[in-house]
Order: C-alpha cells, then sequence, then structure tokens
C-alpha cells in the first residue's frame, strides 16, 4: 500500500509513519514543511529531530513541503496515489491563531481542502483521517457544571463530551474556527463524494520524540522543564483537566478505523474519563519521577480556555473495538525516560 503522511515529521504523524513503514512491505511518504518551531517563536530545532529519525526506515519518502502549496500537493498525490491519507499536518497554537489569523486559517482549512481533494482527484477510493480537536466545540464545554476537589475540576454529572455536542453559538479561538472548517470539510467530502473519512476530535496527546512548548503539548513542556530545571508558569489555577492518550494507542484508533468497514466517522478521541490528569497532579507526578522540584508561578487564565475537556470515547470504543492501554503515571514515566536519554535536544 502507499501511505502518504502530512505533517509526518511531528510527533503524531512521525508515529504512524514508524507504524506502517516497521513491516517494510508499505510504502510511506511523509510530507511536511518543518515549520513547527517557527509557529511557536522558537530558536530550537524540533520536529528535524523526527525528520532524520524515520530515515532509519529505506521504504519512507520525504518530500520537504507546504500543505499550502496546491500544485506540490497535486504533483505528490499524482504520483503516489495514496491508499491511506493520515492528514496531521496544522498549525497547533491557540495563541499564534489570535495573532495570525489569516496563517492559521491558510494552514488549518486552506491546507486540508487542499489534501483532501487531492485525494478525491487522485484516488477517490483512498481513506482519508483528520486530525482534528476538541477546540471544535468551543466554550460549550465551560457551560457543563463543574465540581471544585483540591487538586481538580471534574465535570459534575459527565462522564465525558460526547460527539454530539453542538459546535455553533459559541466563541472558539481563530484556531478552533479553522479547525472546524477542515473538520466539516471532511464530514461533507464522504457525504458528497462517498469518499472514506475519519474525523479524530482528539484531546491530550502524548508521548515519546514529542517537542513541547508553552503553548502546546503540556505534557511534554512541563517533563522538559523539570528534566532541566525551569521555571514553569501556569495560567489559572492548575487545576484544569484533560483526558491524556499516549500516542500508540491514538495510532491504532486510526488503524482500527482504515481497517474497519466503516465508510464515515467522527470520534472524540482521548485516555476517557479513567485516564484524567490536571496540571497540578502533572506537577507531582514528575516531582515523584524526577526527584525535583521547580518553580511554579500563575497567571490570568487564557482566553476560552477549558477548564475541563474530558472525551466521551464509548463509540470508538464500540464501532473501533479499541481502548487505550497505556495509564498516564505509566506514559509520563517512558516520556521522562525518553526525554532524559535525548536531553541534549532540550536544553
Amino acid at each position: 500500500m502507499n501511505i502518504l503522511i502530512t505533517g509526518g515529521a511531528g510527533m503524531i504523524g512521525s508515529h504512524c509513519a514508524e507504524y506502517y513503514a516497521a513491516d517494510g512491505k508499505n510504502k510511506v511518504v511523509v510530507y511536511d514543511n518543518l515549520m513547527r518551531s517557527k509557529i511557536f517563536l522558537s530558536g530550537k530545532k524540533s520536529v528535524e529531530y523526527n525528520w532524520r529519525y524515520l530515515h532509519r526506515y529505506k521504504n519512507i519518502v520525504f518530500i520537504k513541503n507546504d500543505i499550502r502549496d496546491s500544485k506540490a500537493v497535486d504533483n505528490c498525490f499524482r504520483r503516489y496515489r495514496p491508499d491511506l491519507v493520515i492528514h496531521a499536518a496544522g498549525q497547533s497554537g491557540v495563541r499564534f491563531s489570535l495573532d495570525n489569523p489569516l496563517d492559521d486559517l491558510s494552514i488549518n482549512t486552506v491546507g486540508t481542502v487542499n489534501v483532501l481533494d487531492a485525494l478525491r482527484r487522485h484516488n477517490p477510493g483512498g481513506a482519508f483521517i483528520y486530525c482534528s480537536t476538541n477546540k471544535v466545540y468551543g466554550e460549550h464545554v465551560n457551560k457543563v457544571q463543574l465540581v471544585e476537589k483540591k487538586t481538580r475540576y471534574n465535570f459534575r454529572k459527565l462522564q465525558g463530551i460526547p460527539e454530539t455536542q453542538t459546535v455553533d453559538h459559541t466563541g472558539h479561538t481563530p484556531y478552533g474556527i479553522s479547525k472546524l472548517a477542515g473538520d466539516l470539510y471532511v464530514q461533507d467530502y464522504a457525504h458528497t463524494y462517498g469518499m472514506k473519512t475519519g474525523i479524530f476530535r482528539m484531546s491530550c496527546i502524548y508521548g515519546t520524540r514529542q517537542f513541547g512548548f508553552e503553548d502546546q503539548g503540556w505534557i511534554a513542556w512541563f517533563t522538559a522543564c523539570y528534566l532541566l530545571g525551569k521555571r514553569i508558569t501556569i495560567y489559572g489555577d492548575g487545576k484544569q483537566v484533560r483526558d491524556v492518550l499516549w500516542v500508540d494507542d491514538l495510532v491504532r484508533a486510526y488503524d482500527a478505523f482504515f481497517k474497519s468497514a466503516l465508510k464515515y466517522g467522527v470520534f472524540n478521541m482521548g485516555g476517557g474519563n479513567r485516564q484524567t490528569l490536571s496540571l497540578l497532579e502533572l506537577l507531582g507526578i514528575l516531582e515523584e519521577i524526577t526527584g525535583r522540584k521547580v518553580k511554579v508561578s500563575f497567571k490570568d487564565w487564557r482566553k476560552l480556555d477549558q477548564k475541563v475537556y474530558i472525551s466521551d470515547i464509548t463509540l470508538a470504543r464500540k464501532v473501533l473495538k479499541w481502548k487505550p492501554t497505556i495509564a498516564p503515571r505509566e506514559g509520563v514515566g517512558l516520556l521522562a525516560r525518553w526525554m532524559k536519554d535525548n536531553k541534549k535536544l532540550f536544553q
């Protein structure tokens, strides 16, 4: 099979690439412009590591280009006619979207349609998996009643946010809007053109080969700060909660959809209500793992931040026959060990 992964040098994309390249039977195309560090205003290299890491696989082809370049995307699809596209490329920073709404739009919406329509034109029988986000639900999530506890907030009655949660009549931030627009295009291509499309609205995904920034990838960011003894800034009170999912569990969910008889699906994707962490709880785990403390300061809440987001993963469990396997404490330990072994990448 031919498999194309946009954003293939990112944490999610690189794990998808490795998963499908590992047995040597597939040709995997990794398409990435390597601009993640630039988006997050960092002078350090990040996804370049994953780009080099994947070169160990002889059946991976590398294309360094931008999904906004429709001609380059079209040439790629004309040449490889992928059987599966995992669209992991995107701009994932809320702060970047607030400062650069037009760039955010062009990457997350126009770029998505470029990739999606190229598949329609060159191999409409191929499958398309879209990496969406819980941010498509906007401030509706903040209308759910909460219970405040010592180290966290919890939903008062809900186990998690279902796929039926409305996405309209609410604030989103430009990032939430651009990802939602891509989400809707992917849904519509299934209905209008009969394409096999799977939308995964993700909560907090984490794992090895992740390069977190203060504005995105908080588990990796906090872990790096602990290993390097750097101060951590928390926006809010630290009791905000997310369900967390180890990246290899996510890749298995993608593959389960690809191999299923389903022609279309929208799935809320995360660890569910059994695998959650607050920021304060993560600090406690990292103190335990590293044996050190770091200075923590608090600032005002970020605009439109969700105090609690927990995915209801019932649908994915039921129709994909899938479930998470790596608990948060174990996953944070695995991530910390990888970062410790590769400390120079974060200094």
